[in-house]
């Protein structure tokens, strides 16, 4: 007789969860994915998409869909704080320093392509929450939000930074959040601002905070907002149309136009720039996944990447081990906690660099980027690499 097709209950339809649960349809796996959101949400930032998650999403067959999402910028622009250009990078030296193996996408877009790619296959309920969760050597069982219980065999808690898996099966948040003091907001705004070019990205930092407004073309545009703070409790509590205001509205240049457009912002991301760290990621049938296990910030980088890359190397360790979850948990972890360790330090090293508020510290941190703005320099930084491939 055939053994019953593994079940697996996904809490989060963000990269993480939507990734998971493709990468389990093509393990053979059924999937729920439980999501507390209404609906989908559009809002999300500019990501490096490469690494594993490159890698991944080629063999999971969805990389030809995320490349026709992709950024391609005329040129990334710097920003004085009069408002006036500092220098210029152009897009053949940015594309070229992304590498041919690395797309510049939107974190939405790549969440929607995960999710069109894996709808058919997957039970996917919105508005629904994980209300308990128990589990014992056969089975982990779910109450939900709207008063039924799932049962299956693999808990896949992929819910975010501010996972309720995590704290209902790992404990307290506060014992593995690690705030690196440093707020970032994005979402869309309904077209570029008259300061910026429809693709171009353009950034200005100033005082320790940095805002950037990013062409998308076809008429698309988003802004990125992040600034330093000694209290980020306090900052996510007044929620971000009461502390955005209150950090950029003396910015200049584009600031005014953005924040008249946060007012009216259907989904805006808003959140603290901190750091999981845990000394394991799976408890039983129950693993974490993405953010909800390790988030190694923006600062670093990867995030959208290691969530993609993480969830396929779990299938593969499901593949791997038939029937036997712990095997499969303690292989995937192996292999995948090197990688998100070397990202959480590279986090932690270079988030002075991320919005200074010493002039010294900004002309360092933009002094490549200054010198890679000449055109002489250009051209050797796209020959070099270029041989180098």
């Amino acid at each position: 007789m055939a053994s019953p097709q593994p079940r697996a209950i996904i809490v989060g339809a963000g990269i993480a969860g939507l990734a998971a649960a493709l990468r389990l349809h093509q393990a053979g796996w059924h999937t729920t994915v439980l999501e507390r959101a209404p609906q989908r949400r559009s809002s999300g930032y500019a990501v490096a998409f490469s690494g594993i998650g490159y890698d991944a999403a080629e063999r999971m067959g969805v990389l030809d869909t995320l490349a026709q999402r992709r950024i391609v910028p005329d040129s990334t622009v710097y920003i004085k704080p009069s408002g006036a250009t500092a220098f210029t990078v152009p897009g053949d030296t940015v594309r070229a320093l992304m590498g041919s193996r690395t797309h510049n996408l939107l974190r939405g877009d790549i969440e929607d392509v995960l999710y069109q790619a894996v709808r058919p296959h997957a039970d996917i309920r919105f508005a629904t929450t994980a209300q308990t969760i128990t589990q014992d050597a056969r089975e982990v069982r779910v109450r939900l939000s709207d008063g039924t219980t799932a049962v299956a065999d693999l808990l896949i808690g992929a819910d975010g930074l501010h996972s309720a898996v995590r704290a209902r099966v790992f404990g307290p948040e506060a014992d593995y959040r690690h705030d690196l003091h440093h707020m970032a907001a994005a979402f869309m705004l309904e077209s570029p601002t008259a300061s910026v070019s429809e693709t171009a990205t353009a950034t200005l930092t100033h005082r320790g905070r940095t805002l950037a407004v990013i062409g998308l073309g076809h008429g698309r545009a988003s802004a990125f907002l992040g600034y330093r703070t000694a209290d980020p409790a306090t900052e996510l509590a007044d929620g971000p149309r009461t502390a955005l205001p209150r950090a950029f509205a003396d910015m200049g240049w584009a600031a005014p136009a953005v924040l008249a457009r946060l007012r009216t912002a259907e989904s805006v991301y808003f959140d603290t720039i901190s750091q999981i760290r845990m000394p394991r990621w799976s408890r039983g049938r129950v693993v974490l996944l993405g953010d909800a296990a390790w988030c190694v910030t923006l600062f670093a980088g990867h995030g959208s990447a290691l969530a993609v890359g993480g969830a396929d190397l779990l299938g593969t360790a499901l593949e791997d081990n038939p029937g036997d979850i712990g095997a499969a948990l303690s292989e995937w972890e192996a292999r995948l906690r090197p990688e998100v360790e070397r990202k959480q330090v590279l986090g932690r090293r270079v988030k002075g660099l991320y919005a200074p508020a010493d002039p010294v510290r900004l002309w360092l941190r933009d002094l490549p980027l200054r010198m890679a703005s000449y055109p002489w320099m250009s051209r050797l930084i796209q020959r070099h690499l270029q041989l180098e491939r």
